[in-house]
């Protein structure tokens, strides 16, 4: 199939959205997850440290992608109400292989999406302060062929 993320096209069997230690992640996190969870023709599969939803269809693919992005877009419109905060996100892509398409791990390779805070703090007559936060418990993977 082919996943198609903000024009950025990959040919892949599947992606696999992954709530990593899911007793430490944040709301966001949480929200994230829940709202692909939501979704139709999604495979759950869960483990003690990890939960995981398999998404094998282009169009669900998609929607996973929109889903996303209203969830953040609606938790960077929640710093609107107090004003001294502006809130943004962005996708970091992350990916390691060898020659032979096997990473650090020897597992076959695959590309991590995470996603990035920034929140902006400060009102009128103070220095901004600005913080960057990785959402390390929350992630995609896009295979590079089908790994399940």
């Amino acid at each position: 199939m082919r996943v198609d993320v903000y024009g950025l096209l990959f040919e892949s069997q599947g992606v696999t959205c992954h709530l990593w230690s899911p007793w430490r992640c944040s709301q966001l996190e949480h929200r994230l997850f829940d709202a692909v969870k939501n979704l139709p023709d999604i495979e759950h599969e869960s483990t003690p440290d990890e939960l995981q939803l398999h998404i094998g269809d282009a169009k669900t693919c998609k929607q996973v992608m929109q889903v996303l992005a209203r969830v953040l877009k609606g938790w960077q419109e929640e710093a609107t109400d107090s004003g001294t905060e502006r809130r943004s996100w962005r996708w970091l892509f992350e990916a390691d292989t060898d020659s032979n398409g096997y990473d650090m791990d020897s597992e076959k390779s695959v590309i991590w999406m995470y996603a990035r805070l920034s929140l902006d703090r400060g009102g009128p007559g103070e220095p901004e302060k600005g913080e960057d936060l990785d959402l390390n418990g929350f992630g995609l993977s896009i295979w590079n062929e089908e790994i399940k």
